[in-house]
């Protein structure tokens, strides 16, 4: 049985939710931004006709009835959750807006070089430089290992990280085996 001061403070918790205006579903997204190819789930409670899957398009926006274009590209689940609710509220009451990443495409590294087994690939989690590697399999013995370079484009702007595979693999500047970044490209010489 729920006691009487349980109910009370479930009640003020519930008014206070209410006070507060459109409502947003908490999730646990944790940082992740969002990238172009990214698909999201999106609905809106009680509303059958605002429950769909959007592609996140190369320009970095997506479309939503009521809500136009919303950028999503660099902006977490949470502020784009934020943005979408506003949006929406000005046609539906302090809507419940539950927005998921279903399928993080967008998030991909490029292995290129010598390596078994260039390619793209997906991930899901945090990969650095090493874990790339073996991803694509490990290098072949032509590759220069010392010579890796890690290419990062910001923007119009391409930079080149340096990275020596013997120095990590001998427990040395452990700083340079960096987290990649979707659209990183680990160029295997």
């Amino acid at each position: 049985m729920i006691s009487a001061k349980t109910r009370a403070l479930a009640a003020c918790a519930l008014l206070a939710l209410a006070a507060a205006g459109p409502v947003v579903a908490q999730q646990t997204t944790g940082d992740y931004q969002v990238n172009p190819g990214d698909i999201l789930d999106i609905s809106i409670w009680k509303e059958q006709d605002l429950q769909k899957q959007v592609m996140v398009r190369p320009d970095g926006f997506f479309s939503f009835p009521l809500a136009g274009d919303i950028q999503a590209e660099g902006r977490s689940v949470e502020t784009i959750r934020t943005d979408l609710a506003s949006r929406i509220a000005k046609y539906i009451p302090d809507p419940v807006v539950s927005l998921a990443v279903v399928e993080p495409r967008g998030s991909r590294v490029y292995v290129i070089g010598q390596v078994n087994r260039p390619g793209e690939f997906p991930i899901t989690r945090y990969v650095d430089v090493v874990q790339a590697l073996s991803m694509a399999g490990g290098t072949t013995p032509f590759a220069q290992l010392d010579n890796i370079k890690i290419l990062r484009r910001d923007g119009t702007t391409q930079q080149a990280i340096p990275f020596a595979y013997g120095d990590v693999a001998g427990g040395k500047r452990l700083q340079q085996n960096i987290v990649l970044q979707p659209g990183d490209t680990v160029l295997v010489p």
